[in-house]
Order: structure tokens, then C-alpha cells, then sequence
């Protein structure tokens, strides 16, 4: 057994299939396919289910994900440990729900790369259930979330709380519900909304605040992002944590602005999520020591 058998079907996992790991890791398919195949000889399963579509991960392959994973590590920190500065260099893998990418997790990795070098450093925008499972099969290092009050987390991760805030409407800045000091559940109904799309925590708040009674003109997007941008084009309103939207450009610019929720006392909480383990990673300690920073100034001030 070699590790780069082992680092080839964890690529496999984490990039979505074959085709994909052997570009992103520079091999031939057949290559990579063939070692993989010898992997799963030696240890006697089937660790992918080959298609004509592609090739899957089998159940016995998402079992054995993760101590491979944590043999890749501990082969990195004897890497490191030994001198070996390249292993340093390891790409850091963060998921993000779009509520935390413009004002927490951009300006950390900024800061993170400023003092080392330029580190690499992935940063995919998913849905909260995606990340969770990642984190938890080990295809991330970290991820940044939005909870409710009463949410949790697999016993597997580490939570940790960066903002505290409300939901909040996001109108465009010359729309007349922005010259009111805060909006209602009704003032929402009779416009045309913008939905964040099933599985996003903003789907579940908003079903919350209108009941059975939804607004009649319904739009879906996905994320925090896109939405913001739907409303600063006059397509509709939406419903945001306001950390999300204060600071962010399009407020800066004075395009889209917030205004509390009358008579909602819910608090939502961008939360960093690790997984539980003896020793954590010193890049994902590091990136969490920026975020925690980012998360403590004022929150016009995190983009700037």
C-alpha cells in the first residue's frame, strides 16, 4: 500500500470523480483508476462503484474515507515535523455557506495568505447539510455555517460562534419600505420576495415567518449572494442574517439596505465548524485565529 494510493481515492471523494482528481492532481485517468484498483485489491473491497456515468463511491469506500484521511495527516505531520516544508504548503479546504464568504471568510484568508506566503487555499460556497458531511468525511477542514436558536451540530464537530445577529429584510435603497424604521411580515407578503432555495437556513427562517401564508410573487435563488444582487436589481425583496448584508459591497455602495424584522426576536449565528479530533490541524487553527479577528470589528469595517 502507498500513500498516493491513498491520496488518489481520497481526490476521487473530494473532487466528485475521476475525471476530475486526475486533472487536479495531474496523473492520467487510467492511471489513477488503476491505482485504485490495486488499493482495493490489497485491502480485499470495493471501494468504488464503476458506471458508464462515472464511478461512485461504495459504502464500504465512505467507511474506510475517513481512516485514510487520518493516515494522510498524521504522514503530513511527520512531514512537517521532519522538516519537510512542502507539507506546510498543504491546500486548505473551507466550505461556506454565502451569508459568511464577503464579510468573514475572504478577508481572513486575505489575512492568511498575507503571513504565509500565499498559502493555498480552496473556498467553496455549499449548503449547510454539504458542509457538515464534509467536514465530516474529512473533503474539508473547515466550514462556516448559519444556526438558529436550538440548531446543533454533529457530535463529530466543533462549534465555534464568530457573529451573532438577527434576520433581517433587504430592500433595495429607494424602495418606501426603507423609509420605515422596520418591516413587517405583512409589508413582505405584498411584495415580490426572493427565497433562498430548500436547504438553506434562510429557506427554513423564512417559512418560519410567513406560516402557511407565503407571498404571492415567490422567487428561489441560491445564496446569500445571489439574492443580494436580485434585490439591488429591483426583482424582489428578501429576508438575510444582517451580518450578511452590512459591510457587504452593495450596501457600501448604498444599493441595498436593512431593516429589523417587527416583532421577531430570532437570533442566528455564524458559527466555524472543525472536526473533533486529538490535534487540529495548524492551518485550520490559524485561519479560525482570522476569522475570530474578522469577526470582532466592526462590520463595515471587515471588508474594507
Amino acid at each position: 500500500m502507498r500513500i498516493e494510493q491513498l491520496e488518489y481515492f481520497a481526490a476521487v471523494t473530494r473532487y466528485g470523480g475521476l475525471r476530475r482528481a486526475a486533472e487536479r492532481l495531474h496523473v492520467s485517468q487510467p492511471a489513477l483508476s488503476e491505482a485504485i484498483r490495486k488499493l482495493e485489491q490489497e485491502l480485499g473491497v470495493t471501494l468504488l462503484e464503476r458506471h458508464r456515468s462515472g464511478a461512485r463511491i461504495s459504502l464500504a469506500g465512505r467507511e474506510l474515507l475517513q481512516p485514510m484521511v487520518d493516515v494522510l495527516e498524521s504522514v503530513e505531520r511527520l512531514r512537517a515535523a521532519a522538516g519537510d516544508k512542502l507539507a506546510t504548503r498543504r491546500l486548505l479546504r473551507i466550505g461556506t455557506v454565502n451569508a459568511g464568504t464577503a464579510s468573514l471568510v475572504l478577508p481572513a484568508v486575505r489575512s492568511y495568505q498575507a503571513a504565509n506566503g500565499g498559502a493555498a487555499v480552496e473556498v467553496r460556497n455549499l449548503q449547510q447539510d454539504e458542509i457538515q458531511v464534509s467536514l465530516a468525511e474529512g473533503t474539508l477542514d473547515l466550514g462556516l455555517v448559519n444556526l438558529l436558536d436550538g440548531d446543533d451540530v454533529p457530535p463529530e464537530l466543533v462549534a465555534v460562534a464568530l457573529v451573532v445577529g438577527r434576520p433581517a429584510a433587504v430592500l433595495p435603497a429607494g424602495h418606501p419600505l426603507a423609509a420605515r424604521s422596520e418591516v413587517t411580515a405583512d409589508d413582505l407578503r405584498a411584495e415580490r420576495f426572493v427565497a433562498m432555495r430548500a436547504g438553506y437556513l434562510m429557506h427554513r427562517f423564512a417559512h418560519r415567518l410567513f406560516g402557511s401564508d407565503l407571498p404571492a410573487a415567490w422567487h428561489s435563488t441560491d445564496g446569500a449572494e445571489m439574492g443580494k444582487m436580485m434585490v439591488a436589481e429591483g426583482i424582489g425583496l428578501t429576508v438575510l442574517p444582517d451580518y450578511s448584508v452590512l459591510g457587504d459591497p452593495l450596501e457600501r455602495a448604498g444599493l441595498i439596505v436593512t431593516r429589523p424584522l417587527a416583532g421577531d426576536s430570532t437570533v442566528v449565528t455564524m458559527t466555524a465548524l472543525h472536526r473533533r479530533q486529538a490535534r487540529v490541524l495548524p492551518a485550520v487553527l490559524e485561519v479560525l485565529g482570522h476569522l475570530r479577528e474578522q469577526a470582532r470589528r466592526p462590520l463595515r469595517a471587515r471588508t474594507g
